[in-house]
């Protein structure tokens, strides 16, 4: 079944790349040459690096190395699925296109020429004609009769003065004589130096899938670069004491240290969150794609995290793939506290965590028994975990709010409807029986450094007392 899905997938692949060199260089060319070879080794060459900056973590490539791949093979992954999407809506296009120049040919085409018929050369020594009013030739005027008797003329002369003249202007070039109205099918103006109608409609089209595909790539960069944006949500609890009305959760998901994302961003996290003067810190998830040894300086601003209840860890599905346990203990070095289904009672609430689902395949899996079973259910709950599929664990637990990140809302769009396919909630607040649950898009990117459609957050949860 594996190996049928792989063939399926790079059928797929082959497929769509055949097509995007066919769009992008064979129908925009004349003939095979440099242009088509160049963009067979563009694609290709992106595809490479973009498998091998997928795999460069996983197999242990040297980090260095890692950066370097990075950022061309994640940037050409979010490129070539919008030179994709943007080509397949030109198909819409190519023909509205084609019967539009088509309209415009026949208009500037001028009128056909008035036949009339043109006078016909006189032989040397042949009497004039005579033409009417009406255009009809005259009978030619009578001459005398020759003489028998007289010298018959030279036969070769008389022969060259029955030949026609030439035309004004020197001989009739070979290929017959000029339309009326326009230049002939061989004239410079029509013959191979100028494009076709299809070629010139596959350029434009090419042209502009091209321009789209790298203005939204490059903007959906720029939006990850810049750091995320602060989003607040209220979020009533009908079991908060009035006392905690207003407290404020800053809500931090899948920042995704790693080869592209380093130091400079997670500062920026860090400083987008103490701006907010949040009362706690809640970090569920995916904060890393890499070992400690290699990422260890790019978290180190995490250090710099400042709330009055402090800040709090729960693992994601990344930190299973980077060495959980390593990263449990470097964020409580950081100052950060680790909740591994656990929990912690707070003056107004409990605060709980449990670890994500990825956990399993290492005997450390979430346990909601552990972490929520011995608890006083008069108090409210607020319970950190990375993944929205946890939520219904969460609701048979009596849980009030869940705080989840992982979806990312989708990061590259069309992938919001493959992440409404496989979670309860992509983004956003929603209702589940007795328990809210609230999803993060998270602050940074998996894969390409790209968002198109689901912009970074950092959230303050603000708790609404309802009593």
């Amino acid at each position: 079944m594996v190996i049928v899905f792989l063939l399926v997938t790079v059928s797929v692949l082959v497929a769509a790349n055949w097509y995007l060199w066919r769009r992008l260089f064979r129908d925009t060319t004349r003939a095979p040459g440099a242009v088509r070879r160049a963009g067979a080794v563009l694609i290709a060459g992106g595809w490479a690096l973009a498998v091998a900056a997928l795999l460069a973590g996983r197999v242990g490539m040297p980090f260095w190395l890692q950066r370097t791949l990075a950022w061309p093979g994640f940037l050409w992954l979010a490129l070539s699925i919008y030179l994709l999407l943007a080509l397949v809506v030109g198909e819409a296009v190519r023909p509205l296109l084609r019967r539009w120049l088509e309209r415009r040919d026949r208009a500037a085409r001028p009128p056909a020429a008035p036949n009339v018929r043109r006078p016909q050369p006189i032989p040397a020594g042949a009497p004039a004609q005579e033409a009417d009013a009406a255009g009809a030739p005259a009978k030619p005027r009578e001459t005398p009769a020759q003489d028998p008797q007289a010298p018959a003329q030279d036969t070769e002369a008389s022969a060259q003065d029955t030949e026609a003249p030439e035309r004004p202007g020197g001989p009739e070039r070979p290929g017959g004589p000029e339309r009326p109205g326009g230049p002939r099918e061989d004239s410079p103006a029509s013959g191979p130096a100028a494009p076709s109608r299809r070629l010139f409609v596959s350029r434009v089209v090419a042209g502009a899938a091209a321009a789209a595909a790298v203005g939204t790539v490059g903007y959906g960069s720029y939006g990850v670069l810049r750091g995320p944006r602060v989003k607040r949500v209220t979020v009533p609890l009908a079991k908060l004491p009035r006392a905690a009305h207003g407290f404020r959760i800053a809500v931090v998901s899948d920042i995704h240290l790693g080869p592209v994302l380093g130091r400079g961003f997670a500062q920026k996290v860090v400083d987008t969150i103490n701006a907010t003067q949040p009362d706690l810190i809640a970090v569920v998830g995916d904060l890393v794609d890499g070992s400690v040894k290699d990422l260890g300086p790019a978290a180190a601003p995490l250090a710099g995290l400042e709330a009055r209840h402090g800040a709090y860890f729960v693992t994601g599905n990344h930190e299973y793939f980077s060495g959980a346990e390593q990263w449990v203990e470097e964020v409580r070095r950081l100052g950060l506290r680790p909740l591994e289904n656990d929990r912690t009672e707070l003056p107004y609430f409990d605060l709980a965590g449990v670890n994500d689902v990825a956990g399993e395949d290492e005997g450390q899996g979430p346990d909601f028994g552990k972490a929520l079973g011995d608890r006083d259910t008069a108090r409210a709950c607020v319970l950190l975990a990375h993944q929205p599929v946890q939520i219904h664990d969460a609701v048979e637990h009596g849980v009030d709010l869940q705080l989840s990140g992982h979806t990312h809302g989708g990061q590259l769009w069309p992938g919001n409807l493959l992440a409404a396919a496989a979670n309860p909630t992509v983004a956003g607040l929603e209702r589940y029986g007795d328990t809210q649950l609230y999803v993060s898009r998270g602050a940074g990117a998996w894969g390409p450094p790209t968002r198109v459609g689901a912009p970074s957050d950092i959230t303050v949860v603000e708790l609404a007392s309802a009593r």
